[in-house]
């Protein structure tokens, strides 16, 4: 017998040619008792899936380019996991690389993915990425693209929480508890998400509370390091505000560690808050209060948008923000009372 086809496969599992390349390729729209029925009938006959040949007669990769600034980060993994799985029902492959917030690294992998002729890249920008530095890698070969968490300009592909509601949530949660002064710790200086933060913070805080946008602690890297060198700085000033906002639940659970190692309690002497609300805030002691920003849902709706601009390349632009919820815990809740009481 000669080299074993796919009309072989069909054939054998008695389905469409179309039905069998959809099982070999991976795709979630086929029944599982089909699907079954398929790949039985490739070990019967010793098939084997041609991926060269496939990519060469559709001149596509089937690979996926997802940049992220760092994959410690358990929203970020979240988010990665959701595009895996969303991109796996279609048949493509993802490559991840981080940039550790380096637009120059950052730009290196753009080079390096669309060297290597991804279908379609998803990107969450380094806080100094330019426009013409994403430009010369994705508009000369009309690579399609999708921003993800931060922008770099309103004409942007995008996808992610919508910051400035997150932030207006929380800060009027804050103003509600009485607090007189707010410090913003951590986060990317530039980015888009932390400017949409602090304009919501501001807008919730109202004038009549102190609000530091925390410039001084702005830092490159967005993890529990970070909160904790970021914190100390807090403490160094010489007056710790009522409350202290981490930019992130990384970020916030590195500032337990310094409020402790000062001799404090959050939630009794400092209330704490944050965004993204990870599972490991529900964990903290005191539990964290903490915004929601949808990790499952943001990977999803990237990975799907990316999808209809690989399809239509000529579509306009589009923005998705998701609406934020605000989880209330007693990192906030205990100081309220002990500031009432």
């Amino acid at each position: 017998m000669g080299r074993v086809t796919l009309n072989d496969v069909s054939a054998r599992a008695g389905v469409s040619r179309a039905t069998a390349s959809l099982v070999v390729r991976g795709s979630e729209r086929i029944s599982p008792a089909t699907t079954e029925r398929v790949r039985a009938a490739m070990v019967e006959l010793g098939y084997v899936y041609d991926r060269r040949a496939a990519m060469l007669r559709a001149s596509r990769s089937m690979t996926i380019g997802v940049i992220v600034p760092e994959i410690r980060n358990p929203y970020l993994g979240e988010m990665i996991m959701a595009i895996e799985a969303t991109l796996h029902g279609e048949g493509l492959t993802v490559l991840v690389g981080h940039s550790h917030d380096q637009s120059e690294r950052e730009s290196q992998l753009l080079s390096t993915m669309v060297e290597r002729h991804v279908d379609g890249l998803l990107l969450q920008p380094a806080q100094d990425l330019t426009r013409e530095q994403v430009d010369r890698y994705t508009k000369s070969t009309e690579t399609p693209l999708v921003m993800m968490m931060r922008y770099i300009d309103e004409q942007d592909n995008y996808v992610g929480p919508d910051n400035e509601a997150a932030g207006l949530i929380l800060g009027e949660h804050l103003r509600t508890l009485g607090a007189r002064s707010v410090t913003l710790v951590g986060g990317p200086r530039k980015s888009s998400a932390r400017q949409g933060r602090i304009a919501g913070l501001r807008a919730g805080l109202g004038t009549a509370v102190e609000f530091d946008s925390g410039e001084a602690t702005a830092l490159p890297t967005n993890y529990t390091d970070t909160g904790e060198r970021a914190m100390a700085h807090v403490f160094d000033q010489g007056k710790v505000p009522d409350v202290v906002v981490g930019y992130s639940d990384v970020v916030t659970m590195g500032m337990y560690a310094e409020i402790y190692r000062r001799g404090l309690t959050p939630g009794r002497d400092v209330a704490v808050a944050s965004f993204d609300d990870v599972p490991m805030a529900s964990w903290l002691a005191p539990p964290l209060t903490s915004v929601a920003t949808w990790p499952n849902r943001v990977g999803k709706a990237a990975a799907e948008l990316l999808l209809a601009r690989i399809a239509d390349g000529a579509a306009p632009p589009e923005r998705i923000e998701f609406e934020p919820a605000l989880r209330l815990r007693a990192s906030t809740l205990s100081w309220g009372r002990r500031s009432r009481g």
